[in-house]
């Protein structure tokens, strides 16, 4: 399977299955586009025939001959013959069964507070309280959680723990005392806890971010971008605006820690289908570690992506990598999440196949030790998998998103995209459709454009381009 684009002076020709990118030629790739990958003669003599004389006739002026047209297609056999073009799907026959893997939890995300000083319009959390009552993790329930994840990681030693809200710096001294008994069990388990924190910046202080230069190995920082974009979406209680009060601590944050290991993380909406100037606007700002993502919400609510918004949408990612590698040129690149993709091996097969690995790999854990597939999950009480005392009760739960991947969501079968989004977000399946195996569209959509543009930017650091 290879899917062919155009992109930013760029032919690019990537074989799905093995992973390989080519930029070519116009007549390669349009040699390419006419070749039937399901033909088992399509290097044949009557097919050569055929599509040489179409090229030869379509492009006159590059003097054409017939010779020249026996290395195109010498080549491309060549590719092929070497694992780089028109490679089968190794999975699709033998699909790893999912179901029988040993379940290793090697991240939870902890909900350190269902509480928040800010009243977001598109929070999937409702202001902090995910469906339920305002409520802080306590020490208590904080440690069991680190001892289950401990329990349960097997022999990975690298463990993830996030703290996540609400807003977690209002539960600030479980968050240091939480550490402090993660760093205690580091050396007598034989783990290392990697510490992030996804904080809104209200209560960002030099000693907070102090102790998280120190302790944390990544800080998430959220910021929409403009100051009308963000005041209108993230307003305080009051209604008034937060970004005056956040810019300054959140550029500080980002210098104190050389400008790595932390995003600014926004959200945009059908209210800023403009977003790229968000993104660049940050990168004004000096920020160069950039998150912007689209808004995941119901089709009743103004703010939702909504179909006829993805031309839109996808041009501004267009226009967005354009900019970046005029931006790199210039010696002032940043990244962008969307576009960090990796061509040289990528992840594992369960990686590639599964994502993020929520139910299984990645839990959320409430503020009284629930367990959830992931934050998005907490507050559906269908989806409550057991708690920290007691460990995975609803093993079919689990068991379900074991199996939740590329193959067993048809619509994700024979996407190019499929081993880089890996069949997107369960949550996002699942608050659109009910199903957590059916994917979310319009995210498919940006999602396949996203890719394109990240590998078009790979092919341009790959001539040469400087990275950022």
């Amino acid at each position: 399977m290879i899917h062919q684009y155009k992109n930013n002076g760029y032919n690019i020709v990537l074989d799905v299955n093995s992973g390989s990118v080519h930029v070519v030629d116009d007549v390669v790739y349009d040699t390419l586009s006419m070749m039937k990958e399901e033909d088992a003669d399509k290097y044949g003599e009557e097919n050569f025939k055929k599509i040489s004389s179409e090229i030869i006739k379509k492009y006159p002026g590059e003097m054409l001959k017939e010779e020249d047209m026996r290395e195109v297609f010498s080549d491309l056999r060549e590719l092929e013959e070497n694992g780089a073009l028109f490679t089968k799907d190794e999975y699709r026959e033998g699909v790893i069964d999912f179901k029988k893997r040993q379940t290793v939890v090697k991240a939870l995300c902890l909900h350190i507070a269902h509480d928040c000083n800010l009243a977001c319009r598109y929070c999937f959390a409702g202001e902090g309280e995910y469906q339920g009552e305002r409520s802080l993790m306590s020490l208590e329930v904080g440690k069991k959680a680190l001892d289950f994840l401990v329990e349960n990681s097997g022999n990975r030693r690298n463990l993830e723990v996030d703290f996540f809200g609400g807003e977690p710096l209002m539960n600030f001294d479980v968050v240091k005392e939480l550490v402090a008994y993660g760093r205690g069990l580091e050396e007598k388990k034989e783990k290392h806890f990697r510490f992030t924190l996804t904080t809104n910046g209200v209560l960002l202080t030099d000693d907070v971010m102090e102790f998280v230069n120190r302790e944390m190995d990544n800080i998430v920082l959220s910021i929409d971008g403009r100051k009308q974009v963000h005041d209108h979406m993230r307003p305080f209680k009051n209604g008034s605006g937060s970004y005056d009060l956040i810019l300054d601590k959140f550029k500080k944050a980002a210098e104190s820690r050389k400008q790595k290991k932390y995003y600014v993380r926004g959200t945009f909406t059908h209210y800023n289908l403009d977003f790229v100037k968000d993104v660049l606007h940050l990168a004004d700002e000096g920020f160069q570690q950039i998150s912007v993502e689209p808004v995941v919400a119901g089709p009743e609510e103004p703010y939702a992506i909504r179909e006829e918004d993805i031309p839109e949408i996808c041009r501004g990612y267009d226009e967005l990598a354009e900019e970046m590698l005029k931006r790199n040129r210039e010696g002032r690149g940043f990244q962008f999440f969307h576009y960090m993709i990796d061509l040289s091996g990528g992840p594992c097969v369960y990686k590639r196949l599964s994502g993020c690995g929520s139910g299984t790999e990645y839990l959320a854990v409430t503020p009284w030790g629930d367990l959830y597939p992931c934050h998005q999950f907490v507050g559906e009480e269908n989806f409550l998998l057991g708690n920290v005392y007691e460990g995975i009760k609803k093993t079919d739960i689990r068991d379900a998103f074991k199996l939740c991947n590329v193959y067993a969501k048809k619509e994700c079968r024979n996407c190019f995209a499929k081993f880089y989004c890996s069949g997107g977000c369960a949550a996002n399946a699942y608050h659109s459709h009910g199903d957590i195996n059916k994917p979310y569209e319009i995210g498919c959509e940006l999602q396949k454009k996203r890719v394109e543009c990240a590998i078009m930017l790979q092919a341009a650091y790959a001539e040469g381009v400087e990275k950022p």
